[in-house]
């Protein structure tokens, strides 16, 4: 059959099942039934899931195109790519934000990896795509290892109830 990736809805199916739909199963199978809340918890690492997919396939917008292939970065172009890019990269940083202000504090130990946010920003906007989506997935892997410490040293009672 037609990969997804030749009629541009990789980007979705991405989108959705590394984050919604493994997240709400997974709470499904350790606690019986579905529930929409564990989502909030899931959409900070699936933008930054599909910020490393998005990436790779923005580098890869010419080689794609000659291969026949359709993403999401061929559609829509370089300046909108760059764009959705830093909607990917910086709204987790906007729920971390607001995770933290009204649930706990330690919930803005992700904010530690801004930085390294800017520091991609700026090789997306320099078309320097050489190892941008390593370095993406670099950034997906500290921003949930700073979210699941900042989970553990919530105080008790804090975090919204599932």
């Amino acid at each position: 059959g037609i990969g997804f990736k030749y009629v541009a809805l990789g980007d979705l199916v991405i989108l959705i099942t590394f984050g919604p739909l493994a997240v709400m199963f997974a709470y499904a199978v350790q606690v019986g039934s579905l529930a929409v809340f564990p989502l909030v918890y899931a959409i900070p690492l699936a933008l930054s899931t599909e910020a490393i997919l998005h990436s790779n396939n923005t580098r890869d917008m010419e080689s794609d195109r000659a291969a026949g292939i359709v993403t999401l970065a061929i559609l829509i172009g370089p300046t909108l790519s760059y764009m959705l890019y830093n909607t990917l990269l910086f709204l987790p940083y906007l729920i971390f934000s607001i995770l933290a202000t009204h649930c706990s504090i330690s919930l803005a130990l992700p904010l530690l990896t801004i930085p390294m946010a800017f520091s991609l920003e700026r090789q997306f906007r320099s078309q320097t795509f050489n190892k941008l989506p390593q370095r993406t997935a670099k950034l997906n892997l500290l921003l949930g290892l700073f979210y699941v410490f900042g989970i553990i040293l919530a105080p008790v009672g804090s975090l919204p109830k599932l």
